[in-house]
């Protein structure tokens, strides 16, 4: 059914009105019998949960096709629109991501770690040498980005251990751009992050300890830090807890800093985006107040869930002539009252309402 949507469009703050073609992209020329699902109210371009994995019970568990649509459910009814799933036991079930009704999906393949990183079975285990190519295939099979971990810090013992040259991690991403795709890096050590900021690779996943004097670098070689706030708040009663030890006392001490680091790498202008990581789906209102809390405006914040994330990965940023019908409406300007994102008023991907 052909729709019809009009409001006061972000970023801009324009007023708008559009149309849904049959082809399920937004049209500014009127289609005769259009149903009026939005008129009036605040519009954002359909948000954006660029660090998500769906279907995901626990760690070293494989990957549920049933609560990976339950999941996509839960990000859908949240108004995102599109998830990169950095990394993954095994690809994204079809019934789930090809359904209309359910989020885009941005896949990265298995992820890529050296011999005793981590979750047994979860990762392809790869050696210095082998990465490049290993990289290269996870990318063509995923259809655009690879996954890396740049280490591996879950015991006092791990904190110490080998990492991925930024000689190796340069070639790989030298070959990955050479097919077209991007490189994500799990990298939380200072080592880590450093490596992958000398590699140029696209995107810092999570950089707990990653230090302000790469902050220049990443914002000239446009690579994306993806801080993951909202899994670090979940997880700080849990470290609060564990013994005393040096991994206790540097994940403290790594959260402590995490946001004023966030703020500053912002303000370097190096592309901050939003993500949730570990399920359940939908909390993508929390990530942007975390973002809030940390430091970036409220306009910042939610264009790091919304138009910028979607210009990071290649897409459309803008609600726009033949642009996806990607929407989601809220009674009050976001900005000013980030509460509202919690509750959106209407919500269509690929041009079905689905909330």
């Amino acid at each position: 059914m052909a729709l019809r949507v009009r409001g006061i469009a972000l970023p801009e703050a324009e007023p708008v009105e559009f149309w849904v073609d049959g082809d399920g992209r937004l049209t500014r020329s009127r289609v005769p019998g259009a149903a009026t699902v939005v008129d009036g109210g605040w519009l954002v371009p359909g948000l954006v949960d660029a660090h998500a994995h769906l279907g995901i019970s626990e760690p070293g568990r494989p990957l549920d096709p049933g609560l990976a649509r339950r999941h996509a459910r839960e990000h859908a009814a949240a108004g995102v629109a599109v998830v990169r799933i950095p990394g993954a036991p095994s690809p994204l079930p079809v019934p789930v991501a090809a359904d209309p009704g359910l989020p885009r999906a941005i896949e990265s393949g298995r992820w890529l770690a050296l011999p005793g990183h981590s979750f047994q079975g979860w990762a392809r285990h790869v050696t210095a040498a082998e990465l490049p190519d290993a990289a290269v295939a996870e990318c063509l099979a995923s259809g655009g980005w690879c996954k890396i971990y740049g280490d591996w810090t879950v015991s006092d013992e791990t904190m110490d251990g080998p990492l991925f040259s930024a000689k190796t991690l340069a070639e790989t991403v030298r070959r990955v751009r050479a097919v077209g795709g991007r490189v994500a890096v799990h990298a939380q050590r200072e080592e880590a992050c450093r490596k992958a900021v000398a590699a140029g690779v696209d995107s810092i996943e999570h950089g707990l300890w990653l230090e302000p004097d790469l902050l220049d670098t990443m914002a000239r070689n446009g690579t994306a830090l993806v801080p993951t706030l909202t899994v670090w708040a979940d997880r700080l009663d849990q470290v609060r807890a564990m013994p005393p030890g040096r991994l206790r006392n540097w994940l403290l001490a790594g959260f402590n800093r995490l946001p004023k680091l966030v703020a500053a790498a912002h303000e370097a202008g190096v592309p901050v985006l939003a993500g949730t990581d570990l399920p359940p789906g939908g909390r993508i209102a929390r990530e942007i107040q975390h973002l809030i809390d940390a430091g970036l405006s409220p306009h910042a914040a939610l264009g790091a869930a919304s138009w910028a994330a979607r210009r990071f990965l290649g897409l459309e940023p803008t609600l726009a002539e033949g642009a996806p019908a990607d929407l989601v409406a809220y009674p009050e300007d976001p900005r000013r009252n980030p509460a509202v994102l919690t509750r959106p008023a209407r919500v269509i991907i690929r041009g079905q309402v689905v909330r």
